[in-house]
């Protein structure tokens, strides 16, 4: 269970978004919390990812080598 406090405003924006809709704010809350989330994860292992690329962790390939490996040249 999770109780957080809104600003009035975003509280109303919640409230008219669900009464327009017949859905609940508990369910706009969710949709937005877990959309969130997911932005969140993707940009730290985004993060993680370049970092481990500039700490030599990670092997990388040049874009000529990429396009020869699948015979994609022109």
């Amino acid at each position: 269970m999770l109780a957080i406090r809104l600003p009035e405003s975003v509280e109303q924006r919640l409230e008219d978004l669900a009464a327009l809709t017949g859905r609940t704010k508990t369910y706009y809350a969710r949709e937005a919390i877990v959309d969130k989330i997911q932005d969140l994860e993707d940009i730290y292992l985004a993060e993680k990812e370049i970092e481990d690329i500039r700490a030599g962790k990670v092997a990388t390939v040049s874009s000529e080598e990429m396009w020869g490996h699948f015979d994609l040249e022109d």
